[in-house]
C-alpha cells in the first residue's frame, strides 16, 4: 500500500484539498506539472494526476 507524499494543486482547486499531506498550490496547470515533477525527482515517488487539477505523489 502505498503513502500519499505531497498533493499538488492548482489555485483553482485550492479549496477543494486539505488532510495530512503536504500541500502546494501551483498558478496554473504547467506550473503544477513543472512542481509535480520536481517532488516527484526529491522524494522517490511516484506523480499521479487525478484529472481534477490535483496531482498526488505516492512512495510505493
Amino acid at each position: 500500500m502505498g503513502q500519499i507524499m505531497a498533493v499538488v494543486a492548482t489555485e483553482a482547486n485550492r479549496q477543494t484539498v486539505a488532510g495530512g499531506a503536504p500541500i502546494f498550490i501551483a498558478d496554473d496547470a504547467n506550473h503544477q506539472q513543472q512542481v509535480a515533477f520536481k517532488l516527484e525527482k526529491i522524494l522517490d515517488s511516484a506523480a499521479h494526476d487525478l484529472e481534477n487539477g490535483i496531482v498526488i505523489l505516492v512512495k510505493h
